[in-house]
């Protein structure tokens, strides 16, 4: 086992987290489901915490300045098997929908940059990637369970919100619908 480090979670911990984050109840009051929590439609929708950080490449990125395109952020790290499936298929919409007002924006929470940006390259991402932190994910309710992603509307208010492992195909059919048509 590895040693411990702040942030790290071992595999049975990280399992229970995310079984944990899974079943917890919306913060809406609607009940648990066994995959995505995503907010009903016509629910009032928060407005995104806004933060500012360099990615990865050390471009400086703030969430505000994604207004007027539809953001999916997702909280992921390296080591959370989910996040490693999510992942391309997050780039593939990129490059898909971008077109279209799609924006991508990755935090890996691991604890240093080298295994996010190594993950970044092998995969070759189409989205800018983001180190994240405790004072990042408590702005967002908290990061108990990986991964957690949101669905940002063009004003910036959070429309959705997919804790654990999504489903890929309801969550692209929520972006789908929240695009403009072409």
């Amino acid at each position: 086992m590895p040693p411990a480090r702040i942030g790290y979670l071992p595999p049975i911990t990280a399992a229970l987290t995310l079984t944990l984050a899974v079943l917890a109840p919306r913060a809406h009051g609607a009940p648990p489901t066994p995959h995505a929590a995503a907010a009903p439609a016509g629910a009032v929708a928060a407005i995104a915490p806004d933060f500012e950080r360099d990615d990865l490449d050390g471009q400086r990125r703030q969430l505000r300045s994604y207004r007027g395109k539809l953001v999916l952020l997702s909280f992921w790290a390296t080591w959370c098997e989910p996040c490693r499936l999510e992942a391309p298929r997050f780039s593939h919409w990129q490059q898909q929908y971008g077109p279209r007002g799609l924006q991508v924006l990755g935090i890996s929470m691991d604890d240093t940059a080298a295994p996010a940006v190594e993950f970044v390259h092998q995969l070759n991402l189409a989205y800018p990637v983001m180190l994240g932190d405790a004072e990042l994910a408590e702005r967002f309710g908290g990061v108990l369970g990986l991964p957690l992603a949101f669905l940002i509307d063009p004003r910036g208010r959070i429309i959705a919100r997919y804790r654990g492992e999504p489903d890929l195909a309801r969550m692209e059919a929520e972006i789908r619908a929240a695009l403009p048509q072409p």
